[in-house]
């Protein structure tokens, strides 16, 4: 299961470090690689998230499902357990649905929270703070292009499991 708590804490350490252009696809491509990095040194991973190939690189399995709820503003059964996910994000964050010329996104921003740095063992913050430094003024299209120059990712059929 998908740790929320650690994937708003990201999110929100993210904002800090003042990632350009943070929305929901960049959130679930640096995402990727926060946890493709961490589980080639340390095979293990931070959110617990799986990955599958799409069309334009790799989407984050869960997370890419709550951020279309979210994004299509639909209304959820209160017994659904995706209604915990979407809770526990704003618990931390403050959520915007922007709407671009053939598409929506997500845009974030800090709800009242700050960064828990005590959420991650030492070596899940170094992979993080590795990936964010690396990749802060990356582009969307560029992420996605990288995510291409790994094998798996390249040898992979639409809808397979990549992490």
């Amino acid at each position: 299961m998908v740790d929320m708590t650690k994937v708003a804490n990201i999110i929100l350490y993210m904002l800090h470090k003042q990632v350009k252009g943070l929305n929901n696809k960049k959130v679930e491509l640096m995402l990727f690689f926060m946890e493709k990095n961490h589980l080639d040194f340390f095979n293990q991973k931070i959110v617990n998230e799986e990955f599958i190939k799409d069309k334009r690189g790799v989407k984050a399995k869960n997370l890419s499902e709550i951020f279309e709820l979210i994004i299509d503003e639909v209304d959820l059964d209160e017994d659904d357990e995706r209604v915990y996910f979407i809770q526990e994000l704003l618990d931390f964050l403050e959520i915007d649905i922007v709407e671009k010329n053939a598409y929506k996104e997500l845009n974030f921003s800090k709800f009242e929270e700050d960064f828990t740095e005590e959420l991650f063992s030492k070596d899940e913050f170094k992979t993080i703070h590795k990936v964010v430094s690396l990749y802060k003024d990356t582009t969307v299209r560029n992420l996605a292009n990288e995510s291409f120059s790994i094998d798996k990712v390249r040898s992979a059929e639409l809808g397979d499991l990549i992490l």
